[in-house]
């Protein structure tokens, strides 16, 4: 078939766009970037696209929360579009403030009397946190991380401590598969406590990424797009280059689900 074609949906504050767009047309894809007014104005165009990304940034300057303003936006005025995208057997990713979108507006997390299982609020340290994160993919059904058993990514947000609703909630989303990226530690050890910094916000479960049920909505707090070329590795002088940056899968991955 065709390229894959990519929406990358943008707002004001928007600033990891046109990187994203390049993580995904280095992978195979045709990008186009979109305004959320437009989207707005013509909710159909959505139709020309087999993938969706919310990216990194800060939507709307983050004013009242982070990512709050454009899912509501989304949840308003877009409900039924974004759902009907799901339906289609499509691919949704959100990056980061995209992340934030994705939980917020509902299409991440099914939701019980409009209370999603969990939410993303301030870190624990109260600050922006700034900073490379080792990552551990569990094996389960989500498209964007087959394969992938460890990834190395920065991170850069403020609000980004993954909390559920409650322990059985957490359980649930563990059971059913939507938990695939955890924080952990440099050695890569999968169990036990992980402190800060190597758990950068103090998200309960080490949680760093959230599925949906199908696997094809995935939201990640790291961001995959700052780590595609290995010059990108803060060590790569001292360790040398690898072929290619660890976040380059994620977007490969979505690409070539359509083959």
């Amino acid at each position: 078939m065709a390229q894959p074609r990519v929406m990358v949906l943008r707002a004001p504050g928007t600033n990891c766009d046109r990187e994203t767009a390049f993580a995904f047309e280095l992978a195979g894809g045709t990008v186009e970037r979109i305004h959320i007014n437009r989207l707005l104005e013509q909710p159909d165009i959505v139709q020309r696209f087999e993938i969706l990304c919310i990216p990194g940034g800060f939507s709307y300057g983050d004013d009242v929360a982070a990512g709050r303003i454009l899912a509501s936006q989304i949840r308003r005025h877009l409900g039924q579009t974004m759902s009907d995208f799901k339906d289609a057997g499509k691919l949704i990713l959100g990056i980061c403030n995209g992340f934030q979108v994705l939980i917020k507006s509902g299409i991440l997390l099914e939701e019980k009397e409009n209370a999603a299982a969990a939410t993303l609020t301030w870190n624990d340290s109260g600050r922006y946190e700034d900073r490379w994160v080792h990552l551990s993919a569990e094996d389960n059904n989500c498209v964007f991380l087959r394969g992938v058993e460890r990834l190395y990514l920065p991170v850069a947000h403020a609000e980004g401590k993954f909390v559920p609703t409650s322990e059985e909630s957490l359980q649930q989303l563990a059971r059913g598969g939507q938990l695939p990226l955890r924080y952990t530690n440099s050695n890569l050890a999968t169990n036990g406590e992980v402190c800060f910094p190597a758990n950068p916000n103090g998200s309960v479960g080490n949680v760093a990424g959230v599925c949906d049920r199908s696997g094809r909505v995935l939201g990640l707090m790291p961001h995959p797009e700052r780590h595609i070329d290995p010059t990108h590795h803060p060590r790569w002088t001292r360790e040398g280059l690898k072929e290619e940056g660890d976040g380059l899968a994620i977007f490969r991955n979505a690409i070539n689900y359509f083959d």
